[in-house]
């Protein structure tokens, strides 16, 4: 399988189950949905961002046909000024390069530093798919098996509302 190892050694041990799909590398949603369109889950795209002062980083999760209105996310996670982080952030922190971003990236958060928003629409779906921190899989998990996967990371998370 496509993938970290470690990503599906937790899942194991979690006893997470899930569905496994190989594709291209997709780096971009519009890629994506080629691939996408017969899965049976909610498809999520996953937006890394930093605040001002770079000291703060967060994953931002959302429904893959919702369009990110940054300075309305500012308002509504009240931290500050965003920037979309760096490449080089974006390894640090997740472990992951561009087009590959995925909250499976917080195996790789040893200190967790990466705070977690979740658009509280990926609520309404039973299942959600995310790419295993590389772009030529996707894999598929229920919502339980999702939160139960962020619970057991540890990193704060919450399910926030992004649009009117």
């Amino acid at each position: 399988m496509r993938g970290q190892k470690e990503l599906y050694e937790l899942l194991e041990k979690l006893s997470v189950s899930f569905e496994y799909h190989e594709h291209p590398p997709v780096a971009t949603i519009e890629d994506a949905m080629i691939y996408w369109k017969d899965y049976n889950s909610g498809r999520c795209k996953n937006i890394f961002f930093r605040n001002h002062k770079g000291n703060r980083h967060y994953l931002v999760i959302l429904e893959h046909l919702r369009q990110l209105d940054i300075h309305d996310l500012e308002k509504r996670l009240r931290q500050g000024k965003l920037t979309f982080a760096s490449d080089q952030r974006l390894n640090r922190y997740l472990g992951v390069e561009p087009g590959s971003v995925s909250p499976f990236g917080l195996i790789n958060d040893s200190e967790k530093h990466v705070h977690v928003f979740i658009d509280e629409k990926l609520q309404e779906f039973e299942r959600l798919a995310f790419h295993p921190n590389v772009n030529t899989a996707s894999i598929i998990i229920s919502q339980a098996d999702f939160i139960k996967f962020l619970n057991y990371q540890g990193n704060n998370y919450e399910f926030i509302k992004l649009y009117d």
